[in-house]
């Protein structure tokens, strides 16, 4: 019977013993489950494997064949990476082109590619997305809040060619109108480069400043002002930001019955510009930008971005004039 009591009494004591020996890999175990979840957070931090790449692009407004074309130039460039474009149209408000960029971050685009319409405000949405971590390049435009890299047209020669153009074409003297655009890069350089050319011909008068806002449309209403304020005669030329403002310049001396008396120089090479330039009427040149170049550059700049590699902040892609006498050699966009 004692040896009974002995064998109980050395069972109770093994199994107290076993049973602290399992209470102490619960600790174990709850140190493995931080473990796990650190692994799992730096994966959702990487790149996933295999996923497809998407591109949010806004432009400024997709009314303009300018941004059409980069437009298609964007997906002709992502597919290459097998990836994929949202592409979305400001319509030329500062407001809506915020809110789209907030979209492509909600969605958590790959990378965002942006035409801005007005370079300093913008700023606050390219912090959002670099906030957020996704790679931003400007294209066409230069946009402030700290973008990863820009691609442009050599903005200032395109002014500058154009300007040298209408004085020689004037002989160093004349009355001129200019019809501005939007508060871009594009923009300001183009004037800065048209006025710098200006400065050869102190003989050259700049009589008339108006904003288009870059569209058609809006540029024929305001030539119309500047003819009802400038009699006939007084005007001999017109410098304008972009082909679309350029051509609702001539609509508009045309309806005057004023188009004999000026000439009219642009900014695009359009396919718009091509077709008026080969009427040989009063819209006589343009500086000829490629949008399909630059926007390919833009997403490969991107997609180096994304890969990790150092980018050039700023790349400029340098114009040609291309004038009635020319045109039949230009290839377009």
């Amino acid at each position: 019977m004692k040896n009974v009591k002995i064998l109980l009494l050395l069972f109770v004591v093994f199994a107290l013993t076993a049973c602290g020996k399992a209470a102490e890999t619960k600790p174990a175990a709850a140190t493995g489950a931080p473990a796990a979840t650190a692994a799992s957070t730096a994966k959702a931090a990487d790149p996933a494997k295999g996923k497809k790449v998407v591109i949010g692009l806004t432009v400024q407004n997709l009314s303009n064949p300018f941004f059409v074309a980069m437009s298609k130039g964007a997906a002709e460039a992502a597919k290459k990476h097998g990836g994929e474009v949202i592409a979305v149209s400001a319509e030329d408000n500062l407001a809506t082109q915020t809110a789209q960029i907030e979209d492509f971050i909600t969605k958590k685009v790959s990378m965002i590619i942006l035409s801005s319409v007005d370079t300093k405000g913008i700023a606050a949405a390219v912090g959002q997305a670099k906030a957020a971590g996704i790679p931003i390049i400007s294209v066409d435009t230069i946009s402030e809040g700290g973008v990863n890299a820009s691609v442009t047209s050599d903005n200032v020669q395109a002014g500058r060619i154009a300007g040298e153009y209408l004085v020689k074409r004037l002989n160093g003297k004349g009355n001129i109108a200019v019809l501005d655009g939007p508060p871009v890069s594009a923009v300001t350089d183009r004037i800065a480069g048209f006025k710098e050319a200006l400065k050869a011909a102190p003989g050259i008068k700049i009589v008339a400043n108006q904003n288009g806002n870059g569209n058609r449309e809006t540029s024929l209403a305001k030539m119309e002002t500047i003819l009802q304020a400038n009699g006939k005669g007084q005007i001999d030329a017109v410098f304008a930001i972009n082909d679309p403002t350029g051509i609702g310049a001539k609509i508009a001396a045309e309806q005057a019955g004023r188009d004999k008396e000026m000439f009219i120089v642009g900014v695009d090479g359009s396919p718009d510009a091509v077709t008026t330039l080969k009427e040989n009427k009063s819209f006589v040149g343009s500086s000829a930008q490629n949008p399909f170049h630059m926007i390919t550059i833009a997403v490969e700049t991107a997609f180096k971005v994304l890969a990790g590699e150092k980018v050039e902040e700023l790349i400029k892609l340098p114009t040609d004039f291309i004038t009635t006498e020319n045109v039949k050699d230009y290839k377009g966009w």
